[in-house]
């Protein structure tokens, strides 16, 4: 299960706005084992692609060095479909490196609704897994913005 802050997801999903229609990406890291999620780093779609993405390589070198200068890893990685389902493709399965990471797609094929959804992906395989807001307001209308876990298999997500 993916556990993510409100705060982070809502910057995740105003990146993918804002960059629409292109595909947007970016990987939020956490401290080295943790599985948390705390630091939101968007980076530069180099394909400026409405249908691809690909981190700009001299970033991703920064940004990784600077995950290892302290003690972080990527926890999620995400990127956004401009024109279909936040699932991901065979592409994204293909190019998917980091065994340990959630992968969070965003789908921005609808402008008044926002499709969220995460996914482990293992040696090809993808599997579907809920997502947890925490730091949510206790509105009880925190999350009607996002629609999580749309396939088929009811998924599980509360909100704190």
């Amino acid at each position: 299960m993916l556990t993510i802050s409100r705060a982070i997801l809502d910057a995740i999903v105003s990146h993918a706005r804002r960059d629409h229609p292109d595909e947007a990406c970016g990987v939020v890291t956490g401290p080295a084992g943790s599985d948390t999620p705390t630091r939101h780093i968007p980076m530069d779609n180099v394909e400026r692609s409405q249908t691809f993405y690909r981190f700009d390589p001299a970033e991703q070198l920064r940004v990784w060095r600077e995950m290892d200068d302290r003690d972080e890893e990527p926890v999620v990685i995400y990127h956004s479909h401009t024109a279909t389902e936040a699932y991901p493709s065979r592409t994204d399965v293909s190019f998917a490196g980091e065994p340990g990471a959630h992968y969070l797609l965003v789908s921005t094929r609808e402008q008044d609704v926002t499709e969220v959804r995460s996914f482990r992906i293992l040696d090809g395989v993808v599997t579907e897994e809920p997502v947890k807001l925490v730091g949510v307001p206790a509105d009880g209308d925190a999350v009607q913005s996002y629609m999580f876990g749309q396939s088929p298999v009811a998924v599980d997500y509360e909100c704190r």
